[in-house]
């Protein structure tokens, strides 16, 4: 039995919690009919579905088939912090061969088109060095956190994968007139950067949110929501919200999917046949939360031939916030940073438990060591889980 790593972000009331408890069971069928004097009703999704008001963090089993992911001693433990500063918030990768996980900073504050600007902040934290630390203790521990400097044409960097032929790949918002962009980046110093691609046939993307690579070729997924002008620092979208396939060998770039509010995150199934996009339509930024548009895990299929996504089905909606980052592991579950932690659904799109932060977990990335989550302003970690 290995350990699982979760990276938090939590509240700072939660930074010295204890270990939480063992997994908590909720029994569906015990919540089908509540009744009219139910006291606990859920009228936003900001808040999180906990009805033994059990103390987070917390792992949170809704089917037992969840504890063959994290077995029956899962702890989380916060492995680095920095209060007060969203520092582990986007773009998680993991570089194996050197045992680094690689994670950005929210995106803050109210960005113009001054010479003034808030970028987000890439770091870096030593695996190897989190692993001897949990080891020495029972406690959480705060390891150091690495800053990389990288180049300017890294502005408000969202999302992430790789390694990508030794690299890492980087997909950016852009800011004001500076181009959102897919960057290759080398993971060791001095983190040269190159931008491969900033624009569709001349057209500037509106602010390019996630990436992925289907398995078992070179080729890019990435998606396209406004979410730059949303937040104030991007002009108005002039493209749809669409999901677009990029070939670095031809040059080519085309749409592959759209009907999007806000498409999020995307991520593969293991064997490349099936495609996942998250819809974050809910949040609208400077047009504020409407609880009636998607907060939805999307499936596709995917050609073989042409690599189009074709069959698109709902997979899961989630009770709480959004689904934002996502990623399946080796059997096919599916796991996403939502509004009060990482939800896991099956296969069959059956939600089968939480890590339940009650706090918006926005990603996530598997190492070696277990399941690194990222959450704002701490990290924290959910050990002795079965890999």
């Amino acid at each position: 039995m290995t350990k699982s790593l979760v990276g938090a972000i939590l509240a700072v009331a939660l930074a010295a919690a204890a270990s939480p408890p063992g997994p908590v069971y909720i029994d569906p069928l015990l919540y089908n009919d509540v009744g009219a004097n139910y006291t606990k009703w859920r009228n936003s999704s900001a808040i999180g579905f906990n009805p033994t008001n059990t103390a987070p963090p917390f792992i949170q089993v809704f089917d037992r088939s969840f504890l063959n992911i994290t077995g029956p001693s899962a702890t989380i433990r916060k492995i680095a912090s920095n209060p007060g500063f969203a520092f582990a918030h986007e773009a998680p990768i993991y570089v194996q061969d050197l045992n680094l996980v690689i994670f950005a900073s929210a995106r803050g504050g109210a960005l113009g088109y001054s010479g003034w600007y808030n970028n987000s902040v890439v770091s870096m934290i030593n695996m190897t060095e989190v692993d001897m630390a949990l080891a020495s203790t029972t406690g959480d521990v705060n390891i150091q956190v690495q800053t990389l400097n990288l180049s300017d044409d890294v502005q408000m960097l969202n999302g992430a994968t790789g390694p990508y032929k030794g690299d890492l790949l980087f997909v950016t918002a852009g800011r004001a007139l500076l181009p959102p962009s897919v960057v290759r980046v080398n993971p060791s110093p001095p983190y040269n950067t190159t931008v491969i691609l900033d624009n569709f046939l001349g057209r500037q993307f509106n602010s390019l949110d996630d990436i992925k690579i289907l398995p078992g070729t070179d080729i890019m997924f990435f998606t396209d929501p406004p979410y730059g002008w949303l937040g104030g620092f991007r002009p108005e979208p002039m493209l749809p919200s669409q999901v677009y396939r990029f070939d670095p060998s031809t040059g080519q770039v085309r749409v592959i999917a759209d009907q999007f509010v806000l498409p999020n995150g995307i991520a593969f199934a293991p064997n490349g046949k099936t495609a996942f996009i998250t819809d974050t339509g809910i949040y609208g930024g400077l047009l504020g939360t409407n609880q009636t548009f998607p907060a939805t895990i999307y499936q596709f299929d995917v050609d073989p031939t042409t690599q189009s996504f074709t069959n698109r089905r709902v997979f899961a909606y989630t009770d709480s916030g959004t689904p934002d980052g996502i990623h399946l592991d080796t059997n096919g579950n599916v796991y996403s940073g939502c509004g009060d932690g990482i939800h896991v659904w099956n296969d069959e799109g059956t939600l089968i438990g939480k890590f339940f932060l009650n706090s918006t977990a926005s990603d996530l990335i598997f190492t070696k060591s277990g399941l690194v989550i990222l959450e704002g302003t701490a990290m924290k970690d959910h050990g002795s889980a079965k890999s």
